[in-house]
């Protein structure tokens, strides 16, 4: 199992790479809140057969050491030194949700480091419902959440999955995660951002709505959106065709 060692911590990461050629691209998958590699199951599998594809568990998710942070810079900061730890390279940056808000500070950070920019089912801003981030501040497990992520039509053992996924990580890690979202903004940077942009949002979400999508796509320069139309927030494990082709296009124009 690949870990990788930083400021005495062990981080977890999947990898997939072709089998016989070199890859085309280097792509890293940012999950969202509460989340971990596992979201980007069908990615990997996918885009791992022509490029070398990393998912990795952000500081206190999934198999990761460390500890979750409440500010989106603590996650940008983490990535930044993961990227030098085990890339070399310029790569191209995928990100879920709070996800989506890392990638867009890091590329408006670091542009030097990508060569592209995926950003998925979010916004530049991410306001959370006081009633969410009140209950995991209270220690308990906001069970509603699963209600709010995928499309009226999602198959019951996705919505099943991850209901068990939600109570296997601490209230704490949601907690701190919503309060970063609830504290991001890029609204008067995201002109700022050059890196050729992949803009991807849902029909059905009810959490970042296409108008997010539209929003990001009308202020990065160099950008381009598409919808999935039936598919909510977990766009990527509900709808993974359209998805994975939707970034194979994108990657064949890099």
């Amino acid at each position: 199992m690949p870990f990788i060692d930083m400021q005495r911590k062990r981080y977890y990461y999947e990898a997939k790479l072709p089998a016989d050629q070199d890859p085309k691209h280097i792509i890293v998958f940012i999950h969202g809140a509460g989340g971990s590699h596992m979201h980007w199951t069908y990615q990997l599998e996918s885009l791992g057969k022509e490029h070398l594809a990393i998912a990795v568990d952000l500081p206190g998710h999934g198999q990761s050491q460390g500890n979750s942070a409440d500010m989106i810079s603590e996650y940008v900061d983490f990535l930044h030194t993961f990227s030098e730890h085990l890339i070399g390279s310029p790569f191209i940056l995928a990100g879920h949700s709070m996800g989506g808000a890392i990638a867009q500070e890091f590329a408006h950070s670091f542009p030097e480091k990508l060569s592209g920019l995926v950003l998925a089912g979010t916004g530049a801003r991410l306001k959370v419902l006081p009633a969410i981030i009140k209950t995991f501040a209270e220690g308990n497990v906001f069970r509603e959440l699963v209600n709010y992520l995928y499309g009226k039509n999602a198959p019951e053992h996705l919505l099943d999955i991850t209901r068990k996924d939600m109570e296997t990580v601490s209230p704490k890690v949601f907690f701190n995660d919503f309060t970063a979202c609830n504290k991001f903004d890029m609204l008067d940077k995201l002109t700022e951002i050059k890196t050729k942009t992949l803009i991807i949002s849902a029909g059905e979400d009810s959490l970042t709505p296409v108008k997010y999508g539209k929003y990001l796509a009308n202020r990065i320069l160099y950008s381009e959106m598409h919808m999935i139309k039936q598919a909510g927030h977990m766009m990527m494990l509900e709808q993974p065709q359209q998805f994975n082709k939707l970034i194979s296009n994108f990657l064949a124009g890099i």
